[in-house]
Order: C-alpha cells, then structure tokens, then sequence
C-alpha cells in the first residue's frame, strides 16, 4: 500500500494535470472556432488574413513601430496573435473607407474596435503615455 504522503503527491499531480488539459483545451477549442467558416464561407481567420494581404501596401513602417508600440501591454506570449488581430481590423476599416494611405485616426479606429472592452483600459493608457488624443473616438469606447 501507498504511505500518505505519496498518495497525496499522487493526487495532487491528478489534480494539475486535468487542470493543464482543460486550459489547455479551453485555448485549442477557441482556435478551433475561429477556424471554422461562417455563413459567407470564410472563416475569421481567413477574413483577417484578407484584410492584412489587400492593405499590405498602407503599412509604412512609422505605422508599423506605432502598432507596435500600441500592443507593447499585451503579455509577450500573446502579442503576435493580438497584433494580428488588430492590424487585421485596422485593415478592414481602411478597406471600408477606401483609404489610400494610413493615418492615425484609422489606427485608433481599427484598435478600439479589435479589443475587447475589457481592455479599453490599457488602450487609454497607452494613448495618454503617447500624447495621442482620443477623444474623439470616446464613442467607440
């Protein structure tokens, strides 16, 4: 028979890893989502994907460093994903108003709408630090 300390050790290692498969699932299952196509036959992550290829062009690299500059908050292992997602939404926006360059408006525009409004918070901050008035885009908020 097992002593008690091990049964326990045994227990509590049980324990961390259903919770490691279940985070871990939780994320898979999420990305799984967004792959899966919607009514018009393209996916989320195709529709960004879209909007990055036809906007190409917009992206100068001073607007480049500012978004950038503007996804620095999100924590590092996630940065890549948001900045996609973002510049992705950014996108959209230009190709809605049929921009022919783009401008910081376009940007604050395209950022607020891609974050969830949990994050408007950090967004704020991030503009004040970089004396960025967005007043203008409270509605948004």
């Amino acid at each position: 028979m097992l002593s008690g300390w091990f049964s326990v050790l045994i227990l509590f290692w049980i324990v961390c890893l259903v919770f490691l498969f279940a985070v871990g699932g939780y994320f898979m299952f999420r990305k799984f989502l967004k792959r899966l196509p919607k009514h018009d036959g393209k996916s989320v992550l195709d529709w960004q994907a879209y909007y990055l290829a036809k906007t190409q062009h917009l992206w100068t690299p001073e607007y480049t460093d500012m978004l950038n500059e503007l996804v620095s908050p999100v924590p590092e292992l996630f940065r890549e994903v948001a900045r996609q997602k973002i510049a992705g939404k950014i996108g959209e926006v230009a190709l809605m108003e049929k921009a022919e360059s783009m401008t910081l408006d376009l940007m604050i525009r395209g950022y607020i709408l891609a974050t969830p409004k949990r994050d408007h918070k950090f967004l704020r901050k991030k503009l004040q630090q970089l004396n960025i008035d967005y007043r203008q885009h409270e509605h948004l908020f």
